[in-house]
Formats: C-alpha cells, sequence, structure tokens
C-alpha cells in the first residue's frame, strides 16, 4: 500500500519555513562561532571522545548560566511564555519551563 505524503510534507515544510520566520535571529557573529564550536567537537570525538565529552560538559554548563540571565532579563521585562515560544519557535510549556528556571536559578 503506497501512501502519498506530497501533501503532508509540503504542510510541514511551510509550517517549519513560519517558525524559522519569526524566530529570533542570531547575530552572525555568533552563529559562525556555533558552527565552529559545532566542527571542532564532531572533529574531537573522533580523535579524542572524552575530550569531547568534557567539552560538553563546560558548554552544559555555560548555556545553563546564560539560559537563566537570559530568561531573567526576559521575566523581569515581562515578557510572556507565548511571546518567548514564538521567538525561539518552541512550545508555550518548553518557554514557561525556560522562565520559571530563570526565578529558581
Amino acid at each position: 500500500m503506497d501512501v502519498d505524503l506530497t501533501g503532508p510534507l509540503a504542510d510541514w515544510n511551510a509550517h517549519l519555513s513560519l517558525v524559522r520566520d519569526k524566530a529570533a535571529a542570531l547575530p552572525e557573529p555568533l552563529a559562525a562561532l556555533l558552527v565552529e564550536v559545532a566542527e571542532r567537537l564532531t572533529a574531537t570525538t573522533e580523535g579524542a571522545p572524552l575530550a569531547a565529552l568534557r567539552a560538553i560538559g563546560v558548554l552544559e554548563r555555560i548555556a545553563a548560566h546564560v539560559g537563566r540571565e537570559a530568561a531573567g532579563v526576559l521575566a523581569e521585562d515581562g515578557v510572556s511564555a507565548e511571546a518567548v515560544a514564538t521567538r525561539l519557535g518552541t512550545t508555550r510549556s518548553k518557554a514557561l519551563m525556560l522562565l520559571l528556571a530563570a526565578q529558581d536559578g
């Protein structure tokens, strides 16, 4: 039994395009740096997987700290979970978790 997914896939791609268009843009230098970090981590994984895991741990700590700070600024500014969700291309519940985590941090 063949199923034609052309329509649903087109709908999904259109949805993703809308989400990307509404999402907050990364500044180009930051986007380039993130691409470089990803490439270097991938290369490190091949030759030194433990070093890659250590680097990931450092990045997770940095991301958690900076994420709490950024969410805290948004919460202080009264930005709603709905607005955060739209700009991050995520769900309201995930955005709310980010904002609440900032209050706990």
